[in-house]
């Protein structure tokens, strides 16, 4: 394969929600530029980029696909995504590194609600973006419909380049009104006829012509010019003032096509080689120092790798694009993140499983390494000169979690490597062992998300594992006032042991002062704050220490030793084991001995004199509270939001946006553990959400309750 210059590479994502057709597509192109030369499909589990065989398994995308190929004098790489918005990590690292986006639309169902999420990210990444309506040729296809859906949403920034004549059984015909042809397929035909636009359809393709002819030529004062001058631009002319908007974003290109029977694949093929934009002529990535790297192949060397497979007989293939200079085999490259060096053995680029080797690659270029010795996923790999570093993947929050362990002990440290390296391949997925709740905790976006990880887990590593639901992160407080004092004497021989410690405990709120006097059972206790320490806990909220002693009766040495004992109670609360928080602690007075008292003796009276005050200052349990946000078609928004009242949710608002309902509600965490389900099944999976922690609060007298007799339970089997 000939080396490309960046001017001569085409970047692109195909997105779309999930069923609309996208790996069908990525089919008929590569059947198309003569990469197969027969076309797989997902029913047969033999299509190119469905090739894991999790994802044959499931008959659907779990990951995103590099699909190189050359076509019309460019190098087109296509990054073939899921639909699914629980693999959504894998959308925001292909459109990350692409330089536009070809959004699929079900012609059967119009703008979804993977659709509506899929635009917000590549809005907020500020890239180009057309429109292929899908699947014309489906008994329940509706053009005319889609389209008005389509512009609802997106106004007069889309623009139709083509039109179907016909629907379902009756699609047999494309109008182009950019080329100003009409494609007609003949059944049993590979290809279509290209003949003059019909007498019939010429007022409608007039029409048309006019609206992509000034779409096209507001994007450049020249052809703007021209355009008024003469009201008509050349077919050159429009591509170039098309381009322009694209990049631009003020116009988003609309085609029509069926996939699953290719037609006008070859079409679009073409359109894009020449109006898609090279990476030359984007902006650029910003590097972690601020600075905006161009796709300059003048430049230094500088790779960032965005996505790590491992595949049988090879091991790792590591996935990267060339942010600018130039790389070609034997290069020895500096890893900025890991410090390391690197030699490129071998470059490839890559379709599916379809491997050809690359003798050098250009600016922009995305390719492919196996067996590299220290790269990550997220890595920059630099040559002398350049010292960048990216970090300019962003990926979704983790919405779904589950517990998980072997269910063999002597397989724990196998699948820790498992998991180590699952989350290489998928940096969405998040993989925690948690101190607190004594679990190893896996995070996604959704059941389905965790499901395939399982799957994989049992089928490629042949690992017995158990999922769960994990435990909640509850933390205690208390919620009024306490006194209580501890003495510790140990006396067995030989230096003994002697501490005594009064203290107060009382709720920490912000701002509050230290009274200067309390009063339990009728008597009443002077505090002098001496000194205040406030404490920022690991795990949220705050301790603040007062040393009120006054007159020497505890050393001020042994005050952290004190500190200390109190520490160690609020890491394992006297209800449930939950980490306690939010507590002001004054200790005011006590005892030592000249020769007995040490630091060990007042840790563990400050210990127990605060356990026995935290007892008696009417602790609760906090639980963990979050904002979730619904994304739901208005014909669900009952469902949804009686499901949401049913997990104890309290309902903030709500907004409408074009048929599409956005419900905002704060949900404990304990309530949201199967919601990615629920929400997918009384919705047809046509909803999303979000959640993000907002804060903890009490939890209701009942749910208290129950807690407490859980915790009795676990510790009596314990």
């Amino acid at each position: 394969m000939k080396v490309y210059k960046t001017n001569e590479i085409k970047n692109i994502a195909i997105v779309g929600n999930s069923g609309s057709g996208k790996t069908t597509l990525a089919e008929a192109m590569l059947f198309e530029c003569g990469l197969i030369k027969r076309r797989g499909t997902i029913d047969a589990k033999n299509t190119v980029s469905d090739y894991f065989p999790v994802e044959k398994e499931y008959e659907y995308s779990v990951f995103s696909t590099v699909l190189t190929y050359e076509w019309k004098d460019k190098l087109m790489t296509w990054i073939d995504c899921p639909g699914s918005d629980d693999f959504s990590g894998n959308i925001s690292s292909a459109l990350a590194v692409t330089d536009m986006s070809v959004m699929l639309i079900d012609a059967t169902s119009g703008v979804e609600v993977g659709t509506i999420n899929q635009f917000r990210q590549i809005e907020k990444l500020n890239k180009p973006l057309m429109f292929v309506m899908n699947q014309l040729d489906h008994d329940k296809a509706d053009y005319e419909n889609t389209l008005a859906n389509l512009k609802e949403h997106y106004g007069n920034k889309l623009v139709p380049i083509q039109y179907p004549t016909g629907s379902g059984d009756s699609f047999d015909g494309i109008v182009d009104v950019l080329k100003q042809k009409y494609y007609k397929w003949t059944p049993g035909a590979t290809a279509p006829e290209v003949l003059d636009i019909p007498e019939s359809e010429r007022e409608k393709a007039d029409e048309l012509y006019r609206v992509l002819l000034e779409a096209a030529a507001e994007n450049d004062d020249t052809l703007m010019e021209k355009y008024f001058d003469q009201g008509i631009l050349t077919e050159e002319e429009m591509i170039k003032g098309i381009q322009l908007g694209l990049i631009s974003r003020g116009m988003f290109p609309l085609f029509c096509i069926s996939a699953e029977k290719n037609m006008a694949v070859h079409r679009l093929m073409n359109f894009l080689s020449l109006a898609a934009p090279s990476p030359d002529q984007m902006e650029g990535n910003e590097n972690t120092n601020g600075d905006i790297i161009k796709a300059d192949s003048s430049e230094p060397t500088s790779l960032f790798f965005f996505k790590t497979t491992v595949e049988p007989h090879i091991g790792e293939v590591s996935y990267f694009k060339v942010m600018s200079g130039k790389v070609k085999e034997g290069d020895d490259l500096s890893n900025a993140d890991r410090n390391s060096k690197e030699r490129l053995a071998q470059l490839y680029l890559v379709a599916g499983q379809i491997r050809e080797k690359a003798v050098e690659l250009e600016a922009g270029s995305i390719g492919a390494a196996v067996k590299l010795k220290d790269v990550r996923t997220g890595n920059t790999l630099n040559a002398k000169g350049s010292d960048n570093k990216f970090n300019f993947i962003k990926y979704p929050t983790p919405r779904y979690r589950r517990a998980i362990k072997a269910k063999l002990e002597a397989n724990s440290e196998k699948l820790s490597e498992a998991l180590t390296r699952m989350r290489e391949e998928d940096p969405s997925l998040i993989i925690e062992v948690s101190k607190e709740l004594r679990q190893t905790i896996v995070s996604g976006q959704g059941e389905f998300h965790l499901k395939t990880m399982r799957w994989r887990l049992e089928h490629n590593d042949k690992l017995e594992i158990d999922f769960m639901e994990p435990r909640i992160p509850y933390r205690e407080t208390i919620t009024k006032q306490s006194r209580a004092d501890y003495r510790h004497r140990k006396q067995s021989g030989g230096a003994g042991q002697f501490g005594e410690v009064h203290l107060i405990v009382e709720p920490y709120v912000e701002g509050a002062p230290v009274q200067d006097t309390y009063k339990f059972n009728g008597q009443e206790f002077k505090v002098q704050s001496r000194d205040v320490q406030t404490i920022n806990l690991d795990w949220g909220g705050k301790l603040v220490f007062v040393n009120s002693i006054v007159g020497g009766s505890i050393d001020t040495r042994f005050l952290p030793a004190i500190l200390k004992g109190i520490m160690a109670r609020l890491e394992q609360g006297p209800l449930t084991g939950s980490y306690a928080r939010d507590v002001r602690v004054i200790v005011y007075d006590g005892k030592m001995h000249p020769v007995d008292s040490n630091e060990i003796s007042f840790m563990l009276a400050g210990r127990h004199a605060f356990s026995e005050a935290f007892r008696n200052a009417g602790p609760k349990i906090l639980e963990p509270i979050y904002n979730v946000v619904v994304s739901v078609p208005s014909d669900y928004m009952g469902d949804v939001m009686s499901d949401l009242q049913g997990r104890r949710a309290m309902i903030m608002g709500m907004e409408s946006d074009k048929g599409i309902e956005k419900l905002n509600a704060r949900v404990p965490l304990k309530e949201m553990s199967n919601y990615s389900t629920s929400l997918s099944s009384i919705t047809g999976g046509r909803a999303s959400f979000t959640m993000s922690f907002a804060e903890y609060e009490l939890v209701p007298s009942d749910i208290q309750e129950k807690l407490l007799k859980e915790y009795e339970e676990q510790n009596k089997e314990d």
